[in-house]
């Protein structure tokens, strides 16, 4: 789906230390893709990314959220979105995506993506499976989940 499947992280938040895809391996990584000040984003993005971290094996399946801010960049900051992470009881492991050359951050472009909320699935061996741009109802995406959990690791 991309040539650079990695990410560009100025940052992480919520984590020890700087992850990468193949901190992953083996399990499938849901990526949700989101700015705090997007109305989706707060409503049912980062909700649902909440619901796959509660509902499903953390073995099987890791959640964690890129912040790509493409817009705003002022009120965007780290420390603005640590504290939003706090109020909103975000837990999972939260990069922020490095900028870009041009108006959208690295991950962001590198990955193809149109706008926020996105949801990137990777597989268990790391390949990039499908990007939802918008809302993806949760049981379709239960389902979608589910195969990429029962793929083998090859």
């Amino acid at each position: 789906m991309t040539e650079d499947p990695s990410f560009h992280v100025a940052r992480w938040l919520n984590t020890d230390g700087p992850l990468s895809l193949a901190d992953f391996r083996g399990r499938v990584l849901a990526v949700e893709v989101f700015q705090m000040l997007c109305p989706g984003c707060v409503m049912h993005g980062l909700p649902q990314a909440g619901r796959i971290a509660a509902t499903f094996d953390p073995a099987e399946i890791a959640v964690i959220g890129l912040h790509a801010v493409f817009e705003h960049h002022a009120a965007n900051s780290a420390e603005a979105l640590a504290a939003f992470l706090h109020e909103w009881r975000i837990r999972f492991p939260v990069a922020i995506d490095a900028p870009g050359t041009g108006a959208l951050p690295r991950t962001m472009e590198a990955w193809g993506l149109q706008g926020t909320p996105s949801l990137v699935l990777f597989d268990r061996a790391g390949r990039m499976r499908a990007r939802h741009f918008g809302q993806i109802g949760d049981l379709a995406l239960g389902a979608e989940l589910m195969a990429l959990v029962k793929e083998s690791l090859e």
